[in-house]
This record gives structure tokens, C-alpha cells and sequence, in this order.
């Protein structure tokens, strides 16, 4: 008997294009228009980030050209300058106005979905754990002090390089910001969105000399299951391991 093969992306792709006349039609629920930003009320600590400092002497020009990936690493902790100027440059605030901020990365319908937890193995002044990106307070939280590496492992297929990094970056999609107004369509953006987010990864890690990767390759259930987060209205949905070259 032949194999079924489930085109789900095929179809998923053909369902969600956009069609001259026949655009969803739908109210924007103001009232129920989801929170911008996620932060745990029950942390076992806040930490404050260094407020970024830049290097003028850094070539934007040649960061473009030589942005690769990294997948070896030495045994050499990050500094917390380090780690504040890759959140910063992920999703950090960047012009802040009463009802709105603009972030170091753009956002379909500036919703901003993607949510940024670092798993800490090697950072200084920081116990290895898993931490959240509080983006308004640029503010780390952590959510459960431990050595995870071997589970980010695990749930990134084994890759040796998650290991043995300095931190692992989880990114997560939190669904209903960008589904409150885009509906099914909001998938391409939430991909699209964390594409950007991966990029500035590349390209701050470059400009710190610093080695750097992204992993797609992800056992979605077993990332969400260490985070604690449901994996429908929040779901694990790519990873960015660093560390010394």
C-alpha cells in the first residue's frame, strides 16, 4: 500500500494567499487585542542589563560580508555587555512613545510576536538557568536556575554545538498577537518576523566577534515542555546558539 503523504505546507501555503476581491473581512476587537509585551509576575529574580554601549570603530559594511555561521566554540564565558547588546539587538525598544515603541527589528502590523528566552551555560556574573527577555525593563527574568544544556540539546536533534555554546537563544511565537488581526495568514508573518530576529542575531554576534548559529531543526514539544508554555497560544519555534570562536 502506497504511503500517504500529508501535504499540509502545500496546502497551508495555497489556503492562505491572498486573493484580488476576496481579502478577509473581519473587526478589529480593540478590547481584545492581546498584550505586547509577556512578563512573569513569579520570577526567583530580576536582573537588571547593562544599558548597551556601541563601538563606532565597527564597520557596518564589512559585518554584512563577513556574517557566517559558527558551530565551534571555546570554553570562555560572555560578558552581561555581551549578552544586553544581543538583546538589545534582537527585539530591543528603540524610539518609545505613549501607545507604541519601535523595536531594532520590524513586525508585521508592529504586533510583535516573538518572545526571546535565553538559556544561560557560560554568561559572567549570571548562574546557568533559564531566563526570559523582559523587553520593556531590558531586563532579564529568571524562570528555573539549573544547567539545561542537555535538554536544549535534545531538543534541538542532538547538535553538539548547543551544548557546548554560551547561550542558547530560544525563540518563541505567542500565536494570538499576530492572529488577532491577520487570522490564518499570521503563520507567514510569525516566521517572517523571527527571520528578522535571526538575521540581527547573526549580524550583532559579528560585530562582537562572537560565533554564532540558528537551528530550525527543533523538537517543538520538548522545548515548550522546558519553558513551561502550552505550544498553541505559545510555541517554541527556532533556536540561536553563541559563543567565543
Amino acid at each position: 500500500m502506497e504511503k500517504e503523504i500529508n501535504y499540509y505546507g502545500d496546502n497551508f501555503q495555497q489556503k492562505s494567499k491572498y486573493i484580488r476581491g476576496k481579502l478577509p473581512q473581519h473587526y478589529l476587537d480593540w478590547a481584545r487585542k492581546p498584550k505586547t509585551y509577556k512578563i512573569y509576575s513569579n520570577v526567583v529574580k530580576n536582573i537588571s542589563l547593562p544599558t548597551p554601549k556601541f563601538t563606532n570603530s565597527i564597520s557596518f559594511w564589512k559585518t554584512i560580508q563577513t556574517r557566517h555561521s559558527t558551530r565551534r566554540f571555546k570554553n570562555e564565558p560572555l560578558s552581561m555587555m555581551e549578552l544586553s547588546l544581543l538583546l538589545f539587538g534582537m527585539n530591543g525598544l528603540t524610539r518609545k512613545y505613549p501607545q507604541f515603541a519601535f523595536r531594532t527589528v520590524p513586525s508585521a502590523g508592529g504586533l510583535y510576536p516573538i518572545e526571546i528566552y535565553p538559556v544561560i551555560n557560560n554568561v559572567e556574573e549570571l548562574d546557568p538557568g533559564l531566563y526570559h527577555y523582559n523587553i520593556p525593563d531590558h531586563s532579564l527574568e529568571l524562570l528555573k536556575l539549573g544547567d539545561f544544556r542537555q535538554e536544549v540539546t535534545e531538543g534541538c536533534l542532538g547538535q553538539t554545538m548547543v551544548y557546548i555554546s554560551a547561550i542558547n537563544f530560544i525563540w518563541t511565537a505567542v500565536i494570538s498577537r499576530s492572529k488577532w488581526k491577520y487570522l490564518q495568514r499570521c503563520y507567514r508573518y510569525i516566521y517572517l518576523d523571527a527571520g528578522h530576529i535571526g538575521q540581527n542575531f547573526y549580524l550583532v554576534a559579528e560585530a562582537l566577534d562572537l560565533g554564532a548559529c540558528t537551528i530550525g531543526a527543533i523538537y517543538d514539544d520538548e522545548l515548550n515542555k522546558l519553558l513551561d508554555i502550552d505550544g498553541y497560544n505559545e510555541t517554541t519555534i527556532y533556536v540561536g546558539v553563541i559563543g567565543r570562536i
